[in-house]
C-alpha cells in the first residue's frame, strides 16, 4: 500500500505545532497502526529526519496509552479498538491519513502526538480506591455477598483503561465517562460504599479542577470508547453526586 501521512509535528508544549505530509510505500494491510508508524520512523530516522514522537506500551489494548486522532477519530475508524489494534487493513491504497494527538485543554501536548493524560492520574488519586487494612489475615474473596448483576456491572465498569478517547471525541471535551466509571466500579460493590460519599464529591470536584467540559449527553464517548464504557456509568454517577451532595 501506498499512503500519504499527514502528521501534526510540535516539538514541546511551549512550540507552535503543524501537520508535515510523509510519503509511505510499502505498507503491509496486516501492520498495526504503530507499526505502519515504526516503519515511517524509521525511514525518518535513515534521512536524518527527528522521528514522530507518539505513545505505546502493551501494544494489545490493555495499557490505553495509545491516543491518536485519526483521519477525525479517536483511536480511528475501526470500532471497540484502541489505535495499536487497528489495523492498516481499515485503509486503501492511495488513501491520505491525517494523525493528530488528542485535543482537549486538560491533555496539553508534550511533543509531537503524545499528550499528557496525568490530569487522568490526579483524578483517580482524588478517590479511586478504597481504604481497607490488609496487615494481618486478608478477608476470604467471598466473605461479602454479591449479586451477579452487580459484579458483572462493576466488572464493565472497570474495564475503562483510561485512554482519554471519550475526552478526545466530546465536543465539551468532558471526562465524565471516565470518572463515572471509576466511581460505578466501587458504587455496585459493598466494599465502596463506605467511602462512596468522599469519593463522588472528590473525584467530580478535581475532574473540573483539572478544566474539562460538562457532559451534554451527546453519546460521542460511548461510541468511540474502546471499551465500550456505557452511558448508564454517567447517569449512576449523576445520581451518587446528588446524594452525596444532600
Amino acid at each position: 500500500m501506498k499512503l500519504t501521512l499527514k502528521i501534526w509535528r510540535q516539538k514541546n508544549n511551549q512550540a507552535s505545532g503543524k501537520f508535515e505530509t510523509y510519503p509511505l510505500d510499502g505498507v503491509s494491510p496486516d501492520m498495526s497502526f504503530l507499526e505502519m508508524l515504526d516503519v515511517l520512523n524509521n525511514e525518518l530516522i535513515e534521512k536524518g529526519i527527528d522521528p514522530v514522537a507518539f505513545d505505546h506500551d502493551c501494544r494489545e489494548g490493555i495499557c490505553g496509552m495509545c491516543s491518536l486522532f485519526i483521519n477525525g477519530e479517536a483511536h480511528g475508524p475501526d470500532r471497540g479498538v484502541t489505535t495499536c489494534q487497528l489495523h492498516m487493513r481499515k485503509f486503501k491504497d492511495g488513501d491520505t491519513i491525517t494523525i493528530e494527538p488528542f485535543r482537549a485543554k486538560a491533555f496539553p501536548v508534550i511533543k509531537d502526538l503524545v499528550v499528557d493524560r496525568s490530569s487522568f492520574d490526579r483524578i483517580q488519586h482524588a478517590g479511586g480506591y478504597i481504604s481497607v487494612n490488609t496487615s494481618g489475615n486478608t478477608q476470604d474473596a467471598n466473605a461479602i455477598p454479591i449479586s451477579k448483576h452487580a459484579a458483572d456491572e462493576a466488572m464493565d465498569a472497570a474495564t475503562c483503561i483510561g485512554c482519554g478517547a471519550c475526552v478526545a471525541t466530546c465536543k465539551n471535551a468532558s471526562a465524565m465517562l471516565f470518572v463515572a466509571a471509576k466511581v460505578s466500579q466501587y458504587a455496585l460493590l459493598p466494599q465502596g460504599r463506605v467511602e462512596a460519599t468522599d469519593r463522588v464529591l472528590n473525584m467530580v470536584k478535581q475532574m473540573d479542577l483539572e478544566g474539562f467540559g460538562n457532559c451534554t449527553n451527546t453519546g460521542a464517548c460511548e461510541i468511540e470508547c474502546p471499551k465500550g464504557i456505557s452511558l448508564e456509568n454517567i447517569a449512576r454517577m449523576n445520581r451518587e453526586f446528588l446524594k452525596a451532595s444532600v
